[in-house]
């Protein structure tokens, strides 16, 4: 037992990008870590968002910080023991990105009462340590039905939802209401890939291209998906069919890893993950540390969908339908719905 318990301490330890010492406070504080969730950094989606937010708060505040990589099959354990070591060794926020981090951050934040601990997605660990960064998906997933339903030509979208839990029904509802609202005559078919995170519906290309590629065949001409890694599946799989897709969290047409795909990532509903981490490492930095829900919308700017893509310009009134759409909601003319 004692072997197991220094291998897990090496675990949580161990699997860091960087490390250092030293911020602009002078107290010795190695400042910021996140703890990725499911599909880690390079998902070119929902982690990778958090990570420039670390790279942000690294450059401006002067402190290296570290990011945690997560292990396939891993506990809840294993979660507390990686935010109890980060605390420990002196980082401050430590964040965890992802729902997953719920029970995690409730143990080691009543463990280490000094540290502001922050989590992405959950708003149910309540302390005063805590900060909960949530967002309005279901407002930018809106914006996404918008402008499907004005770029399919097919009468026929698609949503491909990662996990079937209640996060991502967010997503649905959104992307289905705001498809609805602006052309009935729209179908929209959706395929969840699993049923929990551990079977891997966040980190498998090899489903969501398997998911696209049926909704393709049953004539959908737009693809939403939020599905984390596993998007990048979707994304492949439209762009070999020339049609579109629409990519999700992070301005996908913008990613490396998607640059043989952007023609055909027509938009992206994003959410300011990296923005919400900045902000609570600044407020630590300040000596002011958020706490308590801290909720991340449209109006905000925490949620919303891009126009990188010179080709969303072109098609016939989707940048005024989206722009319309966009100032309902903050009017309160759109209430969106949170589920299906």
């Amino acid at each position: 037992m004692a072997v197991a318990a220094l291998a897990l301490a090496a675990t949580a330890c161990g699997e860091t990008s960087s490390g250092g010492s030293g911020g602009k406070d002078g107290k010795g504080d190695k400042g910021m870590a996140i703890a990725f969730d499911i599909g880690g950094k390079g998902d070119q989606s929902f982690n990778d968002a958090a990570y420039a937010g670390l790279e942000k708060a690294r450059k401006e505040f002067g402190y290296k910080g570290t990011a945690v990589e997560p292990k396939d099959g891993e506990s809840d354990a294993d979660k507390v023991q990686r935010l109890k070591q980060l605390a420990k060794q002196g980082y401050n926020p430590v964040v965890g990105i992802g729902f997953i981090y719920a029970n995690a951050t409730k143990e080691a934040a009543a463990a280490y009462p000094d540290t502001t601990f922050g989590i992405v997605d959950d708003a149910t660990v309540k302390a005063k340590n805590v900060a909960a960064l949530v967002f309005n998906e279901e407002q930018g997933s809106y914006l996404a039905g918008v402008a499907a339903a004005k770029a399919s030509k097919s009468k026929t979208v698609g949503f491909v939802g990662g996990v079937d839990i209640p996060l991502i029904h967010k997503f649905e509802a959104g992307f289905a209401q705001g498809v609805k609202d602006t052309d009935p005559k729209v179908k929209v078919v959706k395929q969840y890939l699993t049923e929990t995170p551990e079977e891997g519906g966040f980190n498998s290309p090899d489903k969501g291209k398997a998911a696209a590629e049926s909704q393709l065949e049953r004539g959908a001409d737009v693809i939403y998906q939020a599905a984390g890694l596993s998007g990048q599946g979707v994304v492949e799989a439209a762009a070999k069919a020339k049609k579109w897709a629409i990519g999700v969290d992070s301005d996908q047409y913008e990613h490396k890893a998607l640059a043989a795909h952007k023609d055909y990532i027509l938009t992206s509903a994003t959410k300011d993950v990296g923005g919400a981490v900045h902000a609570l490492a600044k407020s630590v930095e300040d000596g002011k540390p958020l706490s308590g829900e801290q909720r991340f919308s449209l109006k905000e700017g925490g949620v919303g969908v891009t126009d990188s893509n010179p080709k969303y310009g072109e098609i016939e009134g989707l940048s005024a339908a989206v722009e319309k759409a966009k100032k309902d909601i903050i009017d309160g003319k759109v209430t969106v719905a949170t589920k299906p």
